[in-house]
């Protein structure tokens, strides 16, 4: 990855806090332009929190945001979130459901003139041949990869995905991440994306920034350098920073209490 290139996200410092109890504490990480980064930590870490900051959908309380240079609440036109839930409209089909995005940003007018874009964008997801199918005739897998073209169609310069696979099947989460994996590297888009699983991680990302348990702060970065695509049962250098992962991910883990005694 070049890393002259600029950071399509900053965080500098973040702290916040929510109903009283402190959530992030000093968060700071960077994702550059066009790179693939896994934010990875543990459930109720607040790693779906830091996509709504970046998404301007929460502010911090201190510290400082950076999207594309400017602050969330300037750059909301320029991301797109893909939901753990593909949350499609049941009443659209697949290219509408596609063009949803589109007409609510922009209008009808304009989902109207990228009608062509949007089938190219389900052909780029595997579903050229389901254009007319509604939600209930498509596979939980088929439903996700809409949601991944209605991203898409918004042609933002940003996706956030929060854990797009984890209510998949394991032969479904397997092939959509090579799916995105073949999308990003297409597309070249920056990619945010939250997991707690640290082989999706591994296989996905650049790089991960491991965060720690509430308050939560950067534990560790991890530049995953292995050529692609991936195969952690023989590539020694993604065995290694598995390891190295389960180790840190232990660590977070409390303390078994003290067998009282008499």
């Amino acid at each position: 990855m070049d890393r002259d290139m600029t950071d399509a996200i900053a965080f500098d410092n973040v702290a916040l806090a929510l109903g009283g109890a402190r959530i992030f504490d000093r968060v700071s990480f960077t994702v550059a332009e066009r790179e693939f980064v896994c934010l990875l930590g543990p459930s109720g870490c607040g790693k779906s929190t830091a996509l709504r900051i970046v998404g301007d959908l929460l502010r911090a309380d201190s510290g400082e945001v950076r999207v594309n240079g400017r602050p969330p609440s300037e750059t909301w036109s320029e991301i797109a979130f893909v939901f753990q839930s593909p949350r499609l409209a049941p009443w659209r089909n697949a290219l509408a459901n596609v063009l949803l995005g589109v007409e609510l940003r922009f209008g009808r007018a304009e989902a109207k003139r990228r009608m062509a874009h949007a089938r190219d964008l389900l052909a780029l997801v595997g579903l050229a041949d389901s254009a007319s199918k509604y939600p209930l005739m498509l596979s939980g897998g088929e439903r996700q990869r809409v949601a991944i073209a209605r991203a898409l169609a918004v042609d933002p310069s940003i996706v956030l995905l929060d854990e797009p696979f984890s209510a998949l099947d394991p032969n479904s989460r397997r092939r959509l991440r090579a799916e995105i994996e073949r999308i990003w590297l297409e597309t070249r888009k920056t990619i945010l994306f939250v997991t707690h699983d640290i082989d999706e991680a591994l296989i996905l990302a650049d790089r991960i920034v491991l965060l720690s348990n509430k308050p939560t702060r950067v534990l560790e970065e991890i530049r995953i350098d292995a050529p692609r695509p991936r195969n952690l049962g023989t590539d020694a250098s993604l065995r290694a920073n598995k390891e190295r992962l389960h180790d840190l991910f232990r660590s977070l883990e409390p303390a078994p209490m003290e067998e009282a005694t008499e």
